[in-house]
């Protein structure tokens, strides 16, 4: 029976890290303050709640790409809403895949560089958690748009013109707003800073991203 015990209590945190996820949004803090715990067996019971968080911000980025509102117009989609499914969940989960790791790890840089001592893991599952509220995005925001605009919304001309779509534009883009402001304030919740010091970090990573890119936009733009 003893055997049996540790299955038991994984399946119990397992479940205790999917409530969380979706009670990150309404009260983030003790979410956010469950992070400070780097066991191995709290960081296995993260992985698939953090996995699907990344799949869908994924698809929620690659959804607000201008580039998407054109996809049944190309030939590999072929006017099929089932190719376009298909490629818009697997570039949303290499999206959400890269965001994760690299965004990731430029984020545990800024961290470093405002003073913290945590792990790179630990960084990854800050910015994961963050990103709930564009997940709630896609969840709110699209299936309105959808209803109202139909497969308009990734072909170019049709119903979807005018002040309409922008709203909804608008509405997502909120919701980008609120992962960042939450990104911010889980920093500070878990490194147990003020809210300012948490901004820093963020400032700081924005600066290791554009440092690491900058050579090559100006390479790009030269030639």
């Amino acid at each position: 029976m003893n055997a049996e015990a540790p299955p038991v209590a994984k399946d119990s945190l397992e479940k205790r890290w999917w409530l969380r996820t979706l009670a990150v949004v309404q009260s983030p803090r003790p979410v956010f303050a469950a992070l400070r715990d780097e066991s191995k067996q709290d960081m296995e019971a993260r992985e698939e709640p953090i996995l699907a968080i990344v799949i869908l911000a994924g698809i929620a980025a690659i959804l607000l790409a201008p580039e998407t509102g054109r996809l049944l117009d190309e030939s590999l989609v072929d006017d099929s809403i089932a190719v376009l499914a298909v490629l818009v969940f697997l570039t949303g989960a290499i999206y959400g895949a890269f965001a994760y790791w690299i965004g990731g790890g430029f984020l545990s840089v800024g961290l470093r560089g405002a003073g913290s001592q945590g792990s790179y893991r630990r960084a990854r599952h800050i910015l994961a958690f963050a990103a709930v509220p564009t997940v709630l995005g896609l969840v709110l925001v699209w299936p309105a748009r959808l209803l109202v605009y139909g497969t308009d919304s990734f072909r170019s001309g049709g119903d979807d013109d005018g002040i309409g779509p922008l709203l909804f534009d608008l509405a997502e883009g909120l919701f980008v707003l609120w992962s960042l402001g939450l990104l911010v304030y889980g920093i500070a919740v878990v490194e147990r800073w003020r809210v300012l010091r948490g901004g820093v970090a963020v400032a700081l990573a924005v600066l290791a991203i554009f440092v690491l890119t900058f050579p090559f936009v100006l390479a790009a733009s030269a030639s």
